[in-house]
């Protein structure tokens, strides 16, 4: 398993868990990144302490905080918000540029949604 399927796995887990997703935001709002593919993702995290590192790493997120979301509010309206702005959703991103695996919201919210019942 590489480090990015450990991460995404552990995602879920965590999340699964505490019922709580992180993200980040400044003033501006929530950050997206295009992978080269060209596909557009917003990261999220399964802990503060994850979200904190990649502001506290990452130049380009510097100046962002951890924002915490309810998993239930992730699932109703962050999740079908993100597909209908067509963004995938970026799972626990590590490393010195940030970097994971980006699921469509539907995939994310079946795998939640396998772990909740």
């Amino acid at each position: 398993m590489s480090i990015a399927a450990a991460h995404a796995h552990q995602f879920f887990r965590d999340v699964g868990k505490s019922g709580m997703v992180w993200t980040i935001r400044d003033d501006a709002g929530f950050p997206t990144s295009t992978n080269p593919s060209g596909e557009t993702s917003m990261p999220f995290w399964s802990s503060r302490k994850r979200a904190q590192t990649i502001v506290d790493t990452v130049a380009a997120y510097r100046g962002f905080a951890p924002h915490q979301l309810t998993l239930s509010d992730f699932i109703e309206r962050w999740l079908p918000g993100l597909e209908k702005d067509g963004l995938r959703v970026g799972i626990n991103w590590s490393g010195a540029r940030a970097t994971g695996y980006d699921y469509a919201p539907f995939e994310v919210r079946r795998f939640l949604e396998g772990d909740l019942e």
